[in-house]
């Protein structure tokens, strides 16, 4: 097997090959196996068949052949284009005469066949840094729209008492059902209001809290350690030194608590 080639600084990719010749097929697809700046890749025959892997998936580089069954690639690149945000395109074709069209459509390079892998690898690097590029330019055209989102009150509303007030999900330790109602405990004061216990669970969700119990919802930010006793239920500490238990029902929700544990299996592991 060949020796892999390393990663250069401008991460990975997801590459289709579209060609209708075999041998080539398979000569760049090896090529492709060495790098590893190459996440993924994947193969089409005909021009349809790429149309159809183009519209379904994401790829950010197309090695693409001129001359293909039913649809060519200059065809082909028309039909995505209209309604399509194009990949890096790098024609491989026997064919010199289309050079200038498929600059026109913006292509990387223009390989001619027999290809050495040293021209592929110069195109592919060339496709890499174009596809980064675009990354980092869409990046920084977001980046208002980041900023207005990160700026946004992250607060929710409840009603009680004919007001409505705000309040910060962070500040919340714990939702705990009180019949018909649901009451948020703060390491300062309690809010009770009108509502189920599934309905605030399914919008605290995106805060970081989970459910521990049947009647109640914990913010795992405030959860500072957990303990086991000798019947199997576990219990919770938080920073304010209260203590909740959590039933077997739940217990697998506690996986969320950290990104990874060390020191062995989690206590709550599946028995």
């Amino acid at each position: 097997m060949p020796e892999k080639i390393a990663s250069p600084s401008w991460g990975t990719a997801r590459v289709l090959v579209v060609d209708d010749d075999a041998l080539a097929r398979t000569a760049l697809a090896n090529i492709l196996g060495t790098r590893n700046d190459v996440e993924f890749f994947d193969v089409a025959e005909s021009g349809p068949e790429a149309l159809e892997k183009l519209q379904r998936d994401n790829y950010d580089v197309v090695l693409l052949d001129i001359h293909l069954p039913a649809l060519s690639g200059l065809e082909l690149l028309d039909a995505l284009g209209k309604d399509h945000a194009l990949p890096s395109v790098i024609f491989v074709t026997a064919h010199h005469q289309y050079a200038v069209a498929a600059f026109e459509r913006h292509a990387v390079d223009y390989v001619l066949k027999p290809f050495s892998n040293e021209r592929i690898h110069s195109a592919l690097d060339a496709a890499m840094r174009r596809t980064a590029s675009e990354r980092a330019a869409k990046l920084m055209e977001l980046m208002p729209q980041l900023r207005a989102y990160a700026s946004k009150s992250q607060k929710i509303a409840i009603k009680m008492d004919g007001r409505i007030l705000f309040i910060d999900p962070a500040e919340v330790i714990s939702a705990e059902a009180q019949g018909n109602y649901v009451q948020f405990v703060r390491n300062s004061g309690s809010y009770l209001f009108r509502g189920s216990i599934s309905t605030v669970g399914a919008k605290l969700r995106p805060y970081g809290f989970i459910r521990i119990h049947r009647s109640v919802l914990m913010n795992t930010s405030w959860v500072q350690e957990i303990q086991a006793d000798a019947t199997g239920t576990y219990r919770l500490r938080t920073k304010t030194g209260q203590e909740y238990t959590v039933s077997r029902t739940y217990k697998e929700n506690l996986k969320s608590l950290a990104h990874f544990w060390i020191g062995g299996e989690p206590i709550f592991a599946v028995e």
